[in-house]
């Protein structure tokens, strides 16, 4: 089968690979879309981050070269012995936790801070941007009726985003700040009218995801390149600061601008992968008596997403900017995102 996979920055490989066989407790799907996400773009870029490379990965015992693609959906086509959540012809969504099972973290139901964690699609096991691709029963979640297998390519990110919102301190009626309007970003303000946020401004340099971002809900666009203090700015907007500000950039001095939005007793959350180190000054912090935290993927959210999207949450027809096949993988989806930050999300078909 055809398979796209990771072998340095900047070195993904569309390859003939051998199929994977089905085994007891797994399930093997045939993926219908597999979206490109910053995680992908960070590790095409900057990696590796989950990529092992020096050593396998302690669940998935693999090591690069490694299948990518983490966000997709498919048509159960096999099952091992002893499955019995999904049947053949099931279309589903796979959430692509590696989670070792044994640590503190897992054993309190918290497996997305595993200590070993990792991604089917970032870490080894496999991934969706392949024809096949085989899971383990645990992380296959059967779509409703009525959803399409597009809209199931945008389960895993949104997951994320309704994951951020989750965990962070806003309540209904509260007023966010959203730096970075990405794919997640775009999806953390969906996520914050679904948690009755009263105000949701937006931070984007592009004119086109600004546009998006007001599409989609939020109340105002704050474009750094056109205002003098973005800080300020939002100041001013919020009457004193949000309550909540959502960082989605992963660039050094946003997050610094991100803490400085927020009012006194303020949350910054920061949502990004880093590439770097950023460097903040705790005062700012300290004499407001903000709070900072971090959040990591998700954890038992899919079939909450999925039945959102049944609603009209998540819109892939509002999101989804460019559909490509496998072999476009890299000059059409790695290096559009790259140089064109108008695009959103880019599904990749391996068929």
């Amino acid at each position: 089968m055809k398979a796209a996979r990771w072998y340095k920055a900047k070195d993904i490989r569309v390859e003939t690979i051998e199929e994977p066989k089905v085994s007891p407790g797994r399930v093997k799907i045939e993926v219908a879309y597999a979206g490109i996400c910053g995680s992908d773009l960070h590790e095409y870029v900057a990696g590796p981050i989950f990529v092992p490379v020096d050593a396998p990965h302690p669940v998935s015992k693999d090591i690069a070269p490694i299948v990518m693609g983490h966000e997709f959906s498919g048509t159960v086509v096999e099952v091992g012995e002893g499955v019995t959540k999904v049947k053949v012809g099931d279309q589903v969504v796979v959430e692509p936790i590696l989670a070792c099972g044994k640590c503190p973290a897992c054993l309190q139901g918290k497996y997305n801070i595993c200590k070993d964690l990792g991604f089917h699609g970032l870490s080894g096991g496999g991934g969706g941007f392949s024809e096949f691709t085989v899971v383990d029963e645990r992380w296959v979640h059967k779509m409703p009726e009525g959803l399409s297998l597009e809209q199931g390519a945008l389960v895993e990110p949104a997951a994320v985003a309704l994951h951020a919102v989750r965990m962070s301190k806003l309540k209904a009626g509260d007023k966010a700040v959203v730096f970075g309007v990405g794919p997640i970003g775009l999806l953390v303000i969906e996520s914050l009218k679904v948690a009755g946020a009263s105000e949701i401004y937006a931070v984007e340099l592009s004119k086109e995801r600004g546009a998006k971002a007001l599409e989609l809900g939020a109340t105002a666009i704050i474009n750094p390149a056109e205002v003098d203090d973005v800080v300020a700015e939002i100041h001013r907007l919020t009457n004193g600061g949000a309550d909540v500000a959502y960082e989605v950039t992963g660039v050094p001095v946003v997050l610094k601008q991100a803490i400085d939005s927020t009012k006194f007793e303020g949350e910054t959350v920061i949502v990004s992968i880093w590439e770097k180190e950023a460097s903040i000054q705790p005062n700012n912090i300290v004499l407001s008596e903000r709070s900072v935290k971090g959040i990591i993927a998700y954890r038992d959210i899919f079939p909450a997403v999925m039945n959102l999207m049944t609603k009209g949450y998540f819109p892939a027809e509002q999101l989804v900017t460019k559909r490509i096949g496998l072999d476009d993988i890299v000059a059409e989806g790695f290096e559009t995102l790259v140089n064109d930050k108008d695009q959103i999300k880019i599904l990749v078909s391996p068929k």
